[in-house]
């Protein structure tokens, strides 16, 4: 057979198989359907699906056409799909961690990061916002896109942001003779022209939003974990340099005078917070900047502290200091009125226990529909993506999951999801 009839065939079978999908309808019998922009449960709701996307939402209980996949969920809380603005698909903390990078190749963290996809989608969470690795997240989100992988929808940094030594330099800790002198091009920049160099290189390598390190970090092998580690002059170059490529920029950020230049320079998200003051929670307030909490990384930072050998010892005082702060300052930021979208910062411990986020928020005072809200309509809106994904909605894509119970009343519900359908595809019943 011809090169061209080859072709054909290829393109003609590929077309069938596009067809098919397209024509797949399913109904859904939901109980109790969750409004995610009202904050309202509907009784008694039949939701059809054709193909990726629902068409149609309407009160009661539709008879069941033949030929036609269907899913009894008449006893079942039911939610669009939640997203998680903050994990690390690549990696996932343990005490090899740190010598990992000396001994894994590439093909070794594309392989672990599989596992950690199916494990976040399956836990309910079918977006995500990936804030850093080694570009192999990359990678993952095309695969995944192509239907090759079983995951959640990625929005990928790519790689972070750094300065010379700063948090995300990834020569830190590394011998002397390995570490070199990392550019723009492996995200290390210094004054404003590198940055705008590495945003350029971010986007060459196909990244989707921008993740600066601001100030110092918890887990790196550094000793400050919240001095501020970029100019002024310096992240308003990367953030408007970000925004003539159609990017945000997320700012990892512990030490408040990080944080404040990082809000002034026009960050879209504030990553931990740790030390924020009211000062600065006002002025992310007046700039419509989001707070991405991560409390569930500061619980288990603090806790495998006290682990002996877990952390390198100069990670260990950052993490008993950081770790018991985070839960306290959404306390604040939320009675302040500080924006709030969740995330978690999964990675940092292990994937799928992303939902007990929802218990420490509610725990600080917020109540369980607008912690829902922060991981549904809030996120939506930030990625672009608010007539996509976050509702249940005609025309939005069929992102659906359910759970045994109200979750409104019972929030730590949402740690065991019974129903998980990404783009009309259901991948847990």
């Amino acid at each position: 057979m011809s090169m061209k009839k080859l072709l054909l065939l290829s393109l003609a079978i590929l077309s069938s198989v596009l067809l098919h999908a397209q024509q797949t309808t399913t109904f859904i019998h939901a109980g109790h359907l969750l409004d995610t922009a009202t904050g309202k449960w509907m009784d008694e709701v039949t939701i059809k699906v054709n193909g990726k996307e629902i068409t149609d939402v309407s009160k009661g209980y539709a008879a069941i056409p033949q030929d036609v996949k269907y899913f009894d969920l008449k006893d079942q809380w039911v939610l669009p799909g939640l997203t998680d603005m903050h994990v690390h698909m690549e990696t996932e903390y343990n005490p090899q961690a740190y010598i990992s990078k000396f001994v894994d190749d590439p093909a070794d963290v594309a392989y672990n990061s599989v596992a950690f996809a199916e494990t976040t989608l399956m836990a309910g969470f079918t977006t995500v916002r990936d804030l850093g690795g080694s570009g192999i997240n990359i990678s993952l989100r095309d695969a995944i896109n192509k239907g090759k992988l079983v995951g959640p929808r990625i929005y990928t940094a790519g790689k972070s942001i750094a300065s010379t030594g700063g948090h995300a330099d990834p020569t830190n800790g590394g011998n002397q003779a390995f570490m070199g002198d990392p550019g723009p091009r492996e995200g290390v920049a210094n004054g404003t022209d590198e940055g705008r160099e590495a945003v350029r290189h971010r986007y060459k390598n196909g990244a989707d939003v921008i993740k600066i390190t601001a100030t110092g970090g918890v887990l790196s092998v550094a000793k400050n974990g919240s001095n501020p580690q970029f100019t002024l002059e310096e992240i308003k170059a990367i953030v408007s340099t970000a925004a003539d490529y159609d990017m945000h920029v997320a700012a990892h950020a512990h030490g408040d005078e990080g944080m404040r230049r990082a809000v002034l320079g026009g960050v879209k998200t504030i990553e931990h917070g740790t030390y924020m003051s009211n000062e600065t929670m006002d002025l992310m307030k007046k700039m419509d900047c989001y707070l991405v909490p991560t409390i569930t990384a500061g619980k288990e930072v603090a806790m495998k502290a006290e682990e002996e050998g877990f952390y390198p010892d100069i990670v260990v005082p950052k993490a008993r200091a950081v770790g018991p702060q985070i839960q306290g300052m959404f306390e604040r930021a939320y009675k302040r009125g500080v924006p709030i979208v969740f995330g978690t910062d999964a990675g940092v411990y292990a994937h799928g226990k992303n939902a007990m986020e929802f218990g420490y928020m509610v725990e600080a005072g917020m109540p369980a529909m607008e912690a829902i809200q922060s991981a549904t309509i809030t996120p939506a809106k930030i990625l672009k993506m608010e007539d996509k994904i976050g509702q249940i909605k005609n025309g939005f894509f069929a992102d659906i999951i359910a759970v045994s119970e109200n979750p409104e009343k019972n929030v730590a519900t949402l740690n065991k999801v019974g129903f998980v359908m990404k783009e009309g595809v259901v991948y847990k019943n």
